[in-house]
Parts: structure tokens; sequence; C-alpha cells
């Protein structure tokens, strides 16, 4: 466990090191000399400030087991702070109510649906549901310390694709980029509307998009059922009458005569 979290901390602490080298346009072998020295400082003191409060006697174990506990959180954290990545969720389906009622504001929103037709195919990758929410120590120290790829794509699935079966519903997909604004690696091609969607948000929708070949589409429910199905939405009527301009009282009743 020393093992692992020394080496996710180097890791860590040399990459963040070089980015602000480099962002500061520091670079050569001083710099890498430089971060790897840093890094093994705090390695090392992060390490011996865990042995040191291992032996906190107010411990109600031995010494051995609070060590293990420490480096337990430590490597926990470690993880969390190297898979600090933005990741954007998808589903596979449009018809189910849960959905529109936790994601898209009991309908009154709207769902945005993309493919993966464009070159190369974006990465994207489904969501595992219930497993075990653990991750073994045997799988860090093989993903970590011998590099091994097969171990840290399962290392992957358990961080960041796992969740309780209870979510079985949502059929979740994920991209992965770095935190932040990023372009979209998928192309949106289609829109469908709420049940309930305003028109104001329709006409702003459609009015924003209408350059780009996008599919409108709105739901409804099944007459008798709780099923819910899309039909191509009706956009005619929406262009006749937006935007819509507020009639003046000069123009709704005419001028006023001076005998009234």
């Amino acid at each position: 466990m020393r093992d692992i979290l020394a080496a996710l901390i180097f890791s860590r602490v040399e990459q963040e090191i070089l980015s602000s080298l480099n962002a500061g346009k520091v670079a050569g072998n001083g710099a890498a000399r430089h971060a790897k020295k840093h890094a093994d400082q705090t390695t090392r003191a992060e390490l011996s400030n865990i042995s040191y409060h291992a032996t906190n006697p107010d411990y109600d174990c031995s010494v051995e087991e609070a060590e293990c506990r420490l480096l337990t959180f430590a490597i926990q954290r470690e993880l969390l702070k190297q898979n600090n990545r933005g990741i954007c969720c998808f589903s596979t389906t449009y018809s189910n109510p849960l959905l529109w009622s936790h994601y898209a504001d009991q309908h009154y929103g709207f769902c945005a649906g993309y493919s993966l037709n464009r070159s190369p195919v974006p990465e994207i990758h489904k969501v595992l549901y219930g497993g075990e929410r653990f991750v073994k120590t045997s799988l860090i120290a093989t993903a970590i310390l011998e590099k091994d790829a097969v171990a840290q794509k399962k290392l992957d699935e358990n961080i960041l694709l796992r969740k309780a079966s209870a979510w079985q519903y949502e059929k979740e997909w994920r991209v992965f980029d770095h935190v932040g604004l990023q372009d979209s690696p998928l192309l949106l091609e289609e829109i469908v509307f709420g049940i309930r969607c305003p028109d104001t948000v329709v006409h702003a929708v459609v009015s924003a998009l209408m350059p780009r070949e996008i599919k409108f589409f709105e739901m409804h429910n099944v007459s008798g059922s709780f099923t819910l199905k899309r039909s191509v939405a009706d956009l005619g009527e929406l262009k006749a009458f937006f935007p819509r301009t507020a009639m003046s009282g000069l123009e709704m009743f005419g001028p006023v005569s001076d005998g009234e």
C-alpha cells in the first residue's frame, strides 16, 4: 500500500509541476529534474506523516492497522484527484417518463439527441450497474505499479462507471474529457421537446438551430396508457406567430377623440 500511494503521489505532483512550468514556458531537462525532485520530496513527506500519525495512542487498534487505514484513505483521495475528469452523461432512450421528470423539468424541458457519426468515432463508455463498490488493492497495484493496461481499464470502470442497480432505468453512457468547457465530440442530430415545453422555448431553440440539419420532435402520451411517443414537431404555426409583437393602445383601439 505504501508503494501504491507513493506511485500515485509522485505521478500526480510531477505532472502538476510540469504543467505549471510549461504554462510559464519553462521546459527541458532542468524542469524535468525539478519536477521529479519536488515529487519525491512530497511523496516522502506524505508517507512519513502517515507513519507518524499511525502511532497516535488514541487509536483503538495496532499501529499497523492504523497505518493501513490511513494509507487506504490517502489512496482513495489520490485516485479521486487523478480521476477528476469532466463527465457528460447520456441515455439510449428518450421515452422513459422518469428521465423526463428527473432531467427535463417535468416535461417543460427538451431532450437533445446525438449520434456517433464522426471521424474518428467518439469514445463512449457504458455505465455498469450493481456489483461491488470497493476497489481491490491488488487491482490498483497491478494498474499503478505494473502499468497493466487491462487492469487500468478495469480500475477506471470501477471508479468512473459503476452505479447502483436502482439506476438501470437510465440506460446511461458517459463521455470523459478534461474538466471545463469542451467542443462536443458527438454530432447533434435532433431535439425532442417535452409535453409541457413552452412555445417560447421551442421557438428559441428552433431559431438557434435552424441553420443546421437538425430534426425536431415533440413528445405526447399514447391515449389510455402511460406510454410516451414522439412525433415530428409542427413548426408551421410557430413560425407564423413568433416572435409576437405586443399591440399598443392606439394600434388596438385607434385614436381617442377629444369629445369622448
